[in-house]
């Protein structure tokens, strides 16, 4: 075995620090599910529309090369719209996903949706299947860290 040339304390910490490295290292390379997060923050029709066909293309993609995708829609702002039932320009496009494309899942933001109910006077109906995050920018935040590719269509 090759000396280090370390004291023993030092020996250890490089021993540590290369299995970690490896241990990590192994983890993420064995990490088959790609993860993508797209995120909606306007009110626009076409810019909804958008962030669906790029979520519908990317699963399409990986799903013909057999290998594994999963991707949140988060909808924040302006673009929390986009999963009420009662306003939502792409309501029936995203009925559609949840049959066709069971990796997409989406999320709308809780705070964007009190801020509507507040100048509403009332809570505006959000899409069923379609649960709340507190904060959309957090969630984001909290999905980049788990690994996933943030995109803004």
């Amino acid at each position: 075995m090759m000396e280090l040339g370390l004291p023993p304390k030092g020996r250890f910490l490089a021993t540590t620090a290369l299995a970690v490295g490896l241990f990590v290292g192994a983890d993420a390379w064995a990490a088959d599910t790609h993860k993508l997060a797209l995120y909606v923050t306007a009110n626009d029709p076409a810019k909804m529309d958008l962030t669906l066909s790029n979520a519908a293309n990317v699963s399409r993609h990986f799903s013909g090369l057999g290998e594994d995708v999963d991707i949140v829609v988060v909808g924040f702002g302006p673009g929390v719209s986009m999963f009420l039932s009662d306003r939502s320009p792409v309501l029936e496009r995203l009925k559609g996903f949840g049959k066709s494309m069971p990796n997409v899942r989406f999320e709308a933001c809780n705070s964007s949706i009190e801020t509507i109910t507040q100048r509403e006077k009332k809570r505006p109906p959000l899409m069923e299947g379609v649960p709340t995050v507190d904060s959309g920018v957090a969630e984001l935040l909290n999905l980049s860290e788990k690994g996933y590719t943030i995109v803004k269509p």
